[in-house]
């Protein structure tokens, strides 16, 4: 049954609802299958609507939806390598109008079909209606960087960018109680195709969904796997550092201003210092800093912008700054999510929109999932050795450790808890709603870990919440350690290079002589950090203490209210064994449920 002029309105004002992801132009087109010879936005049963970030050819050649050859198209993200793939199709007789890698995918579709979506270096979420096949393809990229939802609801599809869009297509908003508890447990997100509302969906990552309207079929098609190669070792450092600045030559091509986020960190600093040198001087730097010493890498972003003579910009954050930021957050992220520390990263998007012109941030996510940088690394590292009785390897990890003053030095028990199944199964006593924790702790090998992170556990997560934050001030992220030729390599290389004598990350280290040797031979690990467990203790806890007294959580059947302010109160107090991230966790989702239910 075809939509009508009242279904138009409500979907373009749909579009609208996140104008801030496309403030540069709009476009809206009603398409009748039946008769495609002309848009129809009165009586259509497909809609097309597009809010655009002019990044790549900046005129109104890009506009979209874009449409050529009977095929429409609309394209969030960016495909890096689309000067390569123009040149090989117009030695195949394809002929371009624009500048655009929009019309690269669509000649690529043209000559390829879907097959040729795995020759795409980028990130992207495209819906492609094919109206001589009468099919449309909703494709995803391989590493979950760009969002793509659907609903499925009287026999109908939707799709879009964020969440929010979709809500108001259901019949009843409804919260999904497992994939909440999960959060609240295990602090799991985006792990699956759910999402945190019942009967709203993610596309699966390097997938694509098909709906054929010929056949009456819907499909879901893997474009691309994980490759192994053999690389001999005498080539590692050389073609792991070739890889790395091809990647960030790639992520530079822009039409707009490119900057880089910069924590201090191994990996931002890398990141930072070749894109500086690709650029020749022109990359803006920012950085996240804090008052409280120990939680702050100011001395590092210091050490590296005197040294390299980069520009930087810096933000000091305080928790009177994070609550107040809270509520835009969530509306932002659509979701919960686990710390400030993703407040914080909000935060910087918008010193850069305000103080600057840059529309394009280079961003470090995604190398401790493929170097192994995590401390978890390590000791799945250990266990694996052990399992294999390589007693000797074992041995001399320990002892480097110990000696270097790397990982070890660094052991948190807190944190090494989450992956200890014991703890995960046992029930929190203020939980009201209990299912089995998702395993999180058993792997095959640690290609097969490393892979699972990739996938479930981590860069999804962490790839919604820069996607969310970046865009919510109309700024591009991209994310050079998630090219895919770097992801393949890097899973290739032994484990025994990427931890060695207790450093993790050793192949990136050893890699980058351009670093300051301060920076290069770091021998603690921070991360994207907010001093989030004092905050807890003392200017938040009030505010935490008058959230839980009316608890929309225990309203959903999640939590005990009156228990779970008992056991706050004994962390407080220094009297609980808790991980500070536990209250935090359930703090967030509670405002989250409070603004959603």
């Amino acid at each position: 049954m075809p939509f009508s002029a009242e279904n138009f309105s409500l979907f373009r004002t749909l579009t609208d609802k996140v104008s801030y992801r496309g403030p540069d132009s709009s476009g809206y087109i009603g398409i009748n299958l039946q008769d495609t010879s002309k848009p129809d936005n009165e009586k259509f049963n497909v809609f097309l609507g597009h809010r655009r970030l002019s990044i790549i050819d900046l005129t109104e050649n890009g506009n979209q939806p874009f449409i050529d050859n009977e095929i429409a198209l609309i394209f969030n993200g960016e495909i890096f390598n689309y000067l390569e793939l123009r040149d090989e199709l117009r030695k195949k007789g394809h002929y371009f109008r624009t500048e655009t890698d929009t019309e690269v995918i669509l000649k690529t579709y043209m000559e390829y079909g879907e097959e040729g979506f795995s020759t795409f270096n980028g990130m992207w979420a495209f819906i492609l209606v094919d109206l001589k096949e009468k099919k449309i393809i909703a494709s995803r990229d391989r590493f979950s960087v760009k969002p793509l939802y659907y609903l499925n609801a009287d026999e109908n599809w939707y799709f879009s960018s964020e969440i929010k869009q979709l809500l108001p297509l259901l019949h009843n908003k409804t919260v999904n109680k497992s994939v909440l508890h999960r959060f609240v447990k295990q602090n799991l997100l985006d792990y699956d195709s759910n999402t945190f509302f019942e009967g709203v969906h993610k596309i699966k990552p390097r997938h694509n969904l098909v709906i054929d309207f010929k056949e009456k079929k819907v499909s879901e098609n893997k474009y691309w796997d994980f490759t192994f190669h053999n690389i001999p070792e005498n080539e590692l450092v050389n073609s792991f550092h070739e890889l790395f600045e091809d990647s960030i030559r790639l992520r530079l091509r822009s039409d707009v201003e490119v900057g880089s986020l910069l924590s201090g960190g191994l990996d931002s600093s890398a990141i930072t210092v070749v894109a500086n040198k690709i650029s020749g001087g022109k990359i803006q730097s920012f950085s996240v800093v804090s008052d409280e010493k120990k939680y702050s890498e100011e001395k590092f972003v210091d050490i590296l912008v005197n040294e390299k003579k980069i520009s930087n910009r810096k933000l000091r954050f305080n928790p009177a700054g994070m609550l107040q930021s809270l509520k835009e957050v969530l509306y932002h992220q659509d979701e919960p999510f686990g710390g400030f520390s993703v407040v914080a990263q909000y935060l910087i998007f918008k010193q850069v929109k305000n103080e600057t012109d840059v529309k394009v941030i280079l961003s470090g996510q995604g190398s401790d999932e493929v170097l192994m940088g995590y401390l978890k690394f390590f000791f799945f590292n250990l266990r694996h050795l052990a399992r294999e009785q390589q007693y000797a390897a074992l041995i001399r990890q320990l002892f480097f450790s110990l000696v270097n003053r790397t990982v070890l030095w660094q052991f948190r028990i807190g944190e090494a808890k989450r992956y200890m199944p014991g703890r995960l199964k046992s029930s929190r006593n203020y939980l009201l709603y209990d299912l089995e924790p998702e395993d999180t702790w058993t792997f095959r090998n640690l290609e097969n870990r490393q892979i699972s992170d990739i996938e479930k556990y981590s860069i999804p997560a962490l790839a919604h919440f820069e996607d969310r934050n970046s865009m919510a001030f109309s700024i591009e992220s991209r994310l050079p350690f998630l090219d895919h030729r770097l992801v393949d390599f890097l899973l290739s290389v032994p484990a025994s290079l990427k931890i060695k004598n207790g450093w993790t990350k050793y192949l990136l280290r050893q890699s980058l002589p351009e670093l300051p040797e301060a920076i290069r031979w770091r021998r603690d690990k921070q991360g994207f950090t907010t001093p989030e467990e004092l905050w807890l203790k003392r200017e938040l806890k009030e505010e935490i203490s008058a959230t839980f007294r009316h608890s929309k959580l225990e309203e959903l059947g999640l939590i005990n209210e009156k228990i779970f302010s008992e056991e706050y109160s004994k962390f407080c107090a220094g009297n609980s064994a808790a991980h500070y991230s536990d209250f935090l966790r359930i703090y967030v989702a509670e405002q989250w449920a409070k603004m959603n239910f």
